[in-house]
């Protein structure tokens, strides 16, 4: 959404991409961005990654591995994900932040990463000292508290950190959102599918913790949704989605860890690639396997009703009249919708 508001254009009156179109666009806008007069090292550095950023530029269409650290609002654990957005230069921020002010807790968080800091809580836990229980209390109580991955100090640090009009990426929850800065006013790039319909609400203003902003068009002009409730239906499903999604990533990053023990000596490069491949296809496949049980499951939980106890020729008249709809819904699962 970044590079489409203000690098890569696409065909008009385009309303529906699939994601191996959009696949397509970013990996021809990658290309097209490689620097002219550089010299040799500054050349191999950019080519090896941008080789790197190709071989997991997939993943944008499940989600990206990032690891939050509580100093600072551009402070990431570095992950091979990161290359992508320093390669395409879009900004990433995060609003997870430790006051400076409260000592306990800066003490107990310290430099901490997300992953560190959740292994230090359980390693806190079991130590017979005091203090270090004590400690892995606090930043347990930090967790607690701050579950929204965001703090009214990280909002600030934000606010003031994000430059006038400045088109960035803002991660919060397990989810990446737009973000620019209007007037002073932080705002996120509307994209839930409750407002698939409401096509005057475009941004929604970032101003407290608790994540209910104000609604505004293009021109940041408020504009309340039209239908409330449908927006409401619309949020829920998407924070399903999303949760969902999470549990995939989760499942995949503890799977993705490759036992190199059982790897014979004297394997070769090939021989390597090929395995680490077959990894990864596999995760895949997985992955899709997760999903389609879950688009099943809840199709299976929309169709139990009251009525279930009609004759078997009804119900597989019902299937009848469902099946266009559920090959349109096949049809339309890896397409996403441009707002």
């Amino acid at each position: 959404n970044v590079l489409l508001l203000s690098q890569i254009k696409l065909p008009p009156m385009m309303e529906i991409i699939t994601a191996e179109q959009l696949m397509e666009y970013l990996g021809d806008y990658i290309l097209d961005a490689k620097p002219k007069e550089i010299s040799e090292i500054q050349r191999l550095n950019y080519e090896q990654n941008m080789s790197d950023a190709m071989a997991i530029l997939h993943k944008l269409q499940t989600g990206l591995d990032v690891n939050v650290k509580f100093t600072g609002v551009r402070v990431f654990e570095y992950t091979p994900e990161c290359i992508v957005f320093d390669l395409l230069d879009i900004p990433l921020y995060h609003g997870w932040l430790v006051d400076p002010q409260v000592a306990d807790i800066v003490k107990a968080v310290g430099n901490c990463s997300y992953n560190q800091l959740v292994e230090k809580i359980i390693s806190c836990k079991q130590s017979d000292n005091s203090e270090l229980v004590s400690e892995g209390f606090v930043a347990e109580q930090f967790l607690n508290n701050t579950a929204t991955q965001l703090t009214y100090h990280g909002l600030c640090e934000l606010t003031s950190a994000v430059q006038e009009g400045e088109l960035c990426v803002f991660f919060r929850n397990n989810h990446f959102s737009t973000m620019t800065k209007y007037k002073g006013q932080l705002y996120l790039l509307v994209t839930d599918q409750g407002f698939l319909t409401e096509e005057k609400v475009v941004w929604e203003s970032l101003h407290n913790v608790d994540g209910d902003g104000n609604f505004c068009d293009s021109e940041f002009h408020l504009r309340p949704p039209s239908d409330p409730e449908t927006v409401y239906r619309g949020q829920q499903d998407q924070i399903d989605q999303d949760y969902l999604m999470a549990l995939s990533l989760q499942q995949e990053q503890q799977n993705q860890e490759i036992n190199w023990e059982q790897i014979p000596e004297g394997i070769s490069d090939l021989e390597l690639a090929k395995k680490l491949q077959e990894e990864e296809d596999r995760r895949a496949s997985q992955y899709y396997q997760e999903q389609e049980q879950a688009a099943v499951q809840v199709q299976v939980q929309g169709a139990a009703s009251p009525a279930s106890g009609r004759q078997s020729g009804s119900g597989s008249n019902e299937r009848k009249r469902k099946e266009p709809r559920e090959k349109e819904k096949e049809k339309e699962k890896n397409s996403c919708v441009l707002l």
